[in-house]
Parts: structure tokens; C-alpha cells; sequence
């Protein structure tokens, strides 16, 4: 039995090639995978031995040859196919380990483009597609993470049928993955991130219990930067989407003590206070019948006092930047809470370049919006009024807050709090009436607030209503072909308005 080795990633295979040395196999190798197996006291076999061809060309050309590809393609079970082995001289490969140039790391390493084509693997992906391809009767192992469980099968002479299918799996996944790394970098290079194709490959995290709903499937998939430490339960699918929202909410500030709480997807209280606990005591006024089996998202650490405040209502899910041992243990008892850190002082999102949304038949791919750092201190005011200094501190929170949510979407913000929202309505004057009529019932008091919106009012009429309730400071885009009126309307009414110039919808 032969075994082919040549790994860009050099973990463990050491130990794996000595390891299919004492079951038999005789070890071929390639360029430094060679080197290091042969300086390790492996008995290797140079590949150019077996081709009776030097590698060429810079290492270009090292494994592409007949008597590779063939050892590895040809049918064992098929007569013609064993006889025209035998008549080239094309001895069995049995087992191929690869893994593929570290095209994505140099990416992120280094903008040279000569140095970026040379880490793409060409006789890599060959060798592995090959022996996937004939699978039943060559093991392809493509992941150091299986180099132990085929040495336990190899010891137990189970390396069968379904265990060959799984690797078959893996290494078309591997090679996939490699492809669909390197068209994206070279669309993202040359057309802008738009080309005729768009890949989007993720490597599975988790299954989840199901999907949305009891009947659906469901899992999550990462880019490679997911970070979420469960501590404890077991996030469903639907929590995966709120623990998102409400981080993007909640990190949206950077480092400071923030509490966002989100139920199915909408934020229903914020606050960013001196101390997180003041800051959760300010965010569950927002509403706190809906922050009932709700999504509480604290950027810092979260410890006793907190947890023990936090445990005097039913939520589902607590993420936090730490989570202390005793806090963990406040929540002991309570067996439908989940609780997940990232094991970091505060919380951090990947801030991924692109998002994309399913369609039917299809999807739409876009670059990722964000709140530039200065949008509402760049922002013109377009009324009499100048704001003051807190109400530029509570315009720029209710504008984050509205650019992360549904729209149509108002946000009112006073004394850094959210006190009411309006969101997903299918009229801007809508949003803004149903934020002050819940904060009403909820007797919350919007005199003085900041209010916030996502896109321009098309009429004066939610300015007219924010004034009812006492709002000092509006944002938004502008860009309505009634903009003046919306002037007019909040210099009768002595309202600051800043128009950001900038439009952040998400529907």
C-alpha cells in the first residue's frame, strides 16, 4: 500500500505518516512536506523518484503526471483497468493526504499579486478531486483534525465504505471552498466584489434543534470568525438572528458599558449609563412586557449584582462580552435560560464587508451599511434651532439604533435611553405614533427627547407629532420633495433638525 502526503498545513503529519508506516504503507512526498518527514526520520519517497520527472518550472509542476493520477484514478474492481495499470506501470496510491497553499492567508497578508498566484495550489486540488472521485477505493484526507480517527480505523481495519464517503464529502468541500475563496478575491480585486458569480461558503458551527419553525431544518454556518461560547442551554435558530441584531445594537457605541434587549428581531430597549447595571435598569423601562422571554445583550462583563437583577424577570437569552461564575450560578436554577459569552472584556462583531438576503430562486448580495464614526456630527442642520451637546449624544444613539432596525423606523432617545420606538410600519407617521402611543401607556416621558429616523419624512406630519410629546432634536437623511415643509413644521415647533445625507434602510 502506498499513501501520498503533501500538506500546506504541516500539523500532526508526522506523527500521521509514522503512524501509516506501521501499518504498511509506503510514504510518497513532496517539496517541504518531503523535507520534514525525511528529517524526521520517516522512510519518504521524493516524488520525483516515482515520475522520473524533476519537479519543474519553481515547483509548478510537481504531482502532475499519469503515474500520480493514475496510481490514484484507476478502478481496482475493473479488469481492463488493472491490466492497463499494469501495462504503464502505474502502481496504486491508496491513501492521499493533501491540503491546499494558504491561498486566503496571503490574501490577508500581503497585496503582492505575484506572490498572491503563486499560493494558488494547482496539483493539490487535482490529487484530492482525484482520489475523491474514486473513493471506494482511495481514502482522501484533506483536514488534520481526521489524521487521528484513521489511524484508530486503520487499527482496526475499518476504514469502510461510509468513512471513505464522509472524506469523499470533505474533500470536495475542501476544494470547493479553495475555488470559491479565490474567484471572490479575484472578483473583490478586479470588478469591485461583483462579478458574474458570487460564492458564499461557510463551515458549519451547529446544528440547531430546527429552523424558524418546528418543521423546518436548521443550522449555523460561520465565515471562520464566529465567535459565541455557550455556557449554557442551547441556542435555537431564531435566537442565533436576535443574539445578532442585538449585538450589532449593543457594540455599535465600541467600549462602553451598553444594554440592548431585542425580542424577535427588534430592539425593545437600550441604554448606555455610567455602569451596566444602571444601564439594563434604563433599558428595561423601554418596554419591559415585551423584554419578557427576551434577548439581553450586555457589552461587558456580566456579574452578580447584574445577573441577580436581571433574574427578577423570564429571559431567554443572556450575551455578554464575560460572564462571571457567579453570575452563571445566579441562573442555575433556571432551566430554559441560555447564556453565551465570547469570552472577551467587551463585545465584538466580525464587521463583514457584505451581506446578502435569500430570495426566491436567487439571492441579493450588497456591500454591509454602516454609521460612519462622524455621521451625526457631520450631519447639517437645516433648521433655526442648533442642537445641544446632549442632544447630539441622544441623536447619535436613536440614528444607530434606527439604522439597525426595520424600517420604517423612529427611535426616541432621552438622557442616553431609548424610551420608544416605532418599527417595520408601512408609514413613517405610523412609527412615530405607535412609539409615543406605547410610551404613553408604558407612562415613559418624552419631553425633551431626540428622535431619530432612518429615511426622510415624506410629510411634515411625524414632526408635527413628535412635537405633541416634547421632542427637542430630530436626524434624517432628507432628500423628500417636501423637505422645506419638514423644516418649516420644526422651526414653528423649535425643533433641531440635521439632515445626515445618508439613508439606512434594512427591510
Amino acid at each position: 500500500m502506498r499513501a501520498l502526503i503533501s500538506v500546506s498545513n504541516k500539523s500532526g503529519v508526522v506523527q500521521f505518516a509514522k503512524g501509516l508506516e506501521t501499518f504498511g504503507y509506503e510514504i510518497i512526498s513532496t517539496g517541504g512536506t518531503f523535507k520534514i518527514l525525511r528529517e524526521a526520520g520517516v522512510s519518504v519517497q521524493e516524488i520525483s523518484d516515482v515520475t522520473k520527472f524533476p519537479e519543474s518550472f519553481d515547483g509548478r509542476v510537481k504531482t502532475l503526471n499519469p503515474l500520480i493520477h493514475g496510481g490514484i484514478l484507476y478502478k481496482r474492481e475493473d479488469p481492463k483497468h488493472v491490466e492497463t495499470a499494469k501495462e504503464l506501470g502505474v502502481s496504486s496510491i491508496d491513501l492521499v493526504c493533501v491540503n491546499l497553499y494558504p491561498f486566503l492567508e496571503t490574501t490577508k497578508r500581503t497585496n503582492d499579486f505575484d506572490e498572491i498566484i503563486e499560493n494558488i495550489d494547482i496539483g493539490g486540488p487535482a490529487m484530492v478531486r482525484s482520489s475523491a472521485k474514486n473513493f471506494e477505493s482511495v481514502a482522501v484526507v484533506t483536514s488534520p483534525e481526521r489524521y487521528e480517527e484513521v489511524l484508530e480505523r486503520l487499527e482496526k481495519s475499518n476504514l469502510d465504505l461510509d468513512f471513505r464517503r464522509e472524506l469523499m464529502i470533505e474533500a470536495f468541500e475542501h476544494t470547493a471552498n479553495y475555488d470559491s475563496t479565490i474567484a471572490n478575491y479575484m472578483n473583490s480585486r478586479f470588478k469591485n466584489g461583483f462579478g458574474e458569480k458570487q460564492f458564499i461558503v461557510g463551515s458549519k458551527v451547529a446544528d440547531t434543534r430546527y429552523g424558524e419553525n418546528p418543521h423546518q431544518k436548521g443550522s449555523l454556518y460561520s465565515f471562520g470568525n464566529f465567535e459565541l461560547e455557550t455556557l449554557k442551554g442551547e441556542a435555537s435558530f431564531n435566537n442565533y438572528g436576535d443574539i445578532n441584531g442585538a449585538v450589532k445594537i449593543a457594540t455599535a457605541f465600541g467600549d462602553v458599558p451598553a444594554v440592548c434587549i431585542v425580542k424577535h428581531g427588534n430592539p425593545c430597549g437600550f441604554s448606555k449609563k455610567e455602569t451596566l447595571l444602571e444601564s439594563y435598569t434604563e433599558a428595561l423601562k423601554s418596554d419591559p412586557i415585551s423584554a419578557y422571554g427576551g434577548v439581553v445583550t450586555i457589552n461587558g462583563t456580566l456579574d452578580k449584582e447584574l445577573a441577580e437583577k436581571i433574574n427578577e424577570i423570564f429571559v431567554e437569552v443572556i450575551i455578554a462580552g464575560k460572564v462571571t461564575t457567579e453570575a452563571l450560578e445566579v441562573f442555575s436554577k433556571k432551566k430554559r435560560i441560555k447564556i453565551f459569552q465570547q469570552n472577551r472584556n467587551f463585545l465584538k462583531l466580525p464587521n463583514d464587508s457584505h451581506d446578502f438576503r435569500h430570495i426566491s430562486g436567487g439571492f441579493l448580495y450588497q456591500d454591509s451599511d454602516e454609521v460612519l464614526e462622524n455621521e451625526v456630527r457631520d450631519a447639517k442642520v437645516v433648521s433655526a434651532r442648533t442642537p445641544s451637546e446632549s442632544e447630539i449624544s441622544d441623536l447619535e444613539i436613536a440614528y444607530k439604533i434606527a439604522s439597525l432596525t426595520k424600517s420604517n423606523c423612529v427611535v426616541y432617545v432621552k438622557d442616553s435611553s431609548m424610551v420608544a420606538i416605532g418599527m417595520g410600519m408601512t408609514s413613517r407617521v405610523d412609527a412615530a405614533k405607535c412609539a409615543i402611543r406605547k410610551a404613553e401607556e408604558l407612562e415613559l416621558d418624552l419631553n425633551g427627547s431626540s428622535l431619530a429616523s432612518e429615511a426622510f419624512f415624506p410629510f411634515r406630519d411625524s414632526v408635527d407629532e413628535a412635537s405633541k410629546v416634547g421632542v427637542k432634536a430630530i436626524i434624517q437623511p432628507g432628500g423628500s420633495i417636501r423637505d422645506d415643509e419638514v423644516i418649516e413644521a420644526s422651526n414653528q415647533h423649535g425643533i433641531a433638525h440635521l439632515f445626515s445625507g445618508r439613508r439606512h434602510f434594512l427591510h
